[in-house]
């Protein structure tokens, strides 16, 4: 586990659990989304991290770039991310809240690399597949690796399903070497 993902878990569980008891957990993924694009943004590291700006400034700047994306409660999150210099932790808390979200909606998140791209059809029965499987809505993000040579693997929380012929190969490989 990283050291981010360690630092942004109470910040995106506090966020998570303010934002559910509100019933605003849509509202609250825009703003994360927004907070993440404004740290991801080309010089804004080097002016959020300017040694003669206070951290109320920084705070302020933020929230002037992000603009009419955040509403109160987002401006005292970059209030409180700045009097502790953890800017930087806003893309994790942003993914850690979404994975919370989803949970929370009974939804999970599965990953597909594949050699190809994937139809929608394709798509469409893997999707099917894994929620008999896990008994829980499917939300899909599809990746293509030409190395992978054929084949895909689908990861949805702990499950891994590796069906590439890159791991058939390797297995075969294994096989032989006995």
């Amino acid at each position: 586990m990283s050291d981010l993902t360690t630092a942004a878990r109470p910040y995106a569980r506090a966020v998570f659990e303010m934002a559910q008891e509100a019933g605003k957990l849509t509202e609250w993924s825009a703003q994360l989304a927004a907070m993440s694009a404004v740290v991801a943004a080309e010089g804004s590291s080097a002016l959020l991290a300017h040694p003669r700006m206070t951290k109320e400034q920084k705070a302020d700047v933020f929230g002037e770039i992000a603009g009419d994306a955040l509403d109160d409660q987002g401006r005292n999150l970059l209030k409180a991310l700045a009097e502790h210099d953890r800017f930087s932790l806003l893309p994790e808390i942003s993914t850690l809240f979404e994975q919370m979200k989803a949970e929370a909606e009974g939804a999970i998140e599965a990953e597909i690399i594949s050699a190809q791209e994937m139809s929608d059809d394709q798509q469409q029965t893997i999707a099917a597949a894994l929620q008999k499987r896990l008994g829980r809505e499917i939300k899909l993000v599809t990746k293509v690796d030409p190395a992978l040579m054929g084949g895909a693997v689908i990861r949805a929380g702990d499950l891994v399903i590796d069906g590439s012929i890159q791991s058939r190969l390797k297995d075969m490989k294994a096989a032989l070497a006995r």
